[in-house]
């Protein structure tokens, strides 16, 4: 079944209704990514822009926000009491407020150029969350593929012996072995990070 939407034949554009946006999203539905972005970057891109930001911080957050809201609407359902762009922008408006106090750029006046409503608790814990989820991220690509693998085929509950297998390890005694030092080394790297600290304390 297709989402529902009208459109405005002077101006030939599909306009979707709020409920169709959301259930885009929530499927991923690309036609829905695309209207969004096409709609509502440019006044994220300002916003950002005008606060100390690039038009890549502005594409970077444009994207989390989107994935955040996805990740709300998989587990929940979503009733907005306020427009899909007035929600949109405050989810980025968060998430940028975030950026600018992890690069430590201090404000006082922040400059809004659209209206912005208090978000749930629940969604800057998820966007805590989502942070957290990008620094373990960027650390494990940062490891030896030997490790990458070891460490995923022990998240997927993989016997030892087909490990071994797979790794052309011999022996299990090294196997884990190698399984601690691969841990220890992404954990030592998180935990020195910067970004990771600041999260912590939050």
């Amino acid at each position: 079944m297709g989402l529902p939407f009208y459109q405005e034949q002077d101006q030939q554009l599909v306009h979707y209704t709020v409920e169709a946006l959301l259930e885009g999203l929530k499927t991923s539905d690309s036609n829905v990514l695309e209207y969004v972005y096409k709609k509502y970057f440019s006044i994220v891109r300002f916003f950002v822009i005008k606060n100390s930001g690039t038009d890549e911080d502005a594409k970077v957050v444009f994207q989390e926000a989107i994935i955040l809201i996805y990740k709300k609407l998989k587990h929940e359902s979503l009733d907005l009491t306020c427009s899909f762009k007035t929600y949109l922008y405050s989810v980025c408006r968060l998430l940028w407020l975030k950026q600018l106090e992890q690069r430590k750029v201090r404000s006082e006046v922040i400059s809004d150029n659209q209206v912005f409503v208090q978000l749930d608790d629940d969604l800057e814990d998820m966007a805590t969350e989502q942070e957290q989820f990008r620094i373990y991220q960027k650390h494990f690509q940062l490891l030896h593929k030997d490790c990458q693998q070891i460490l995923q085929l022990f998240l997927k509950k993989v016997p030892l012996k087909d490990i071994a297998q797979m790794m052309n390890i011999k022996s299990d005694k090294y196997l884990k072995k190698r399984k601690y030092e691969c841990k220890e080394a992404l954990v030592k790297r998180i935990q020195n990070d910067p970004d990771f600290k600041r999260v912590r304390n939050e």
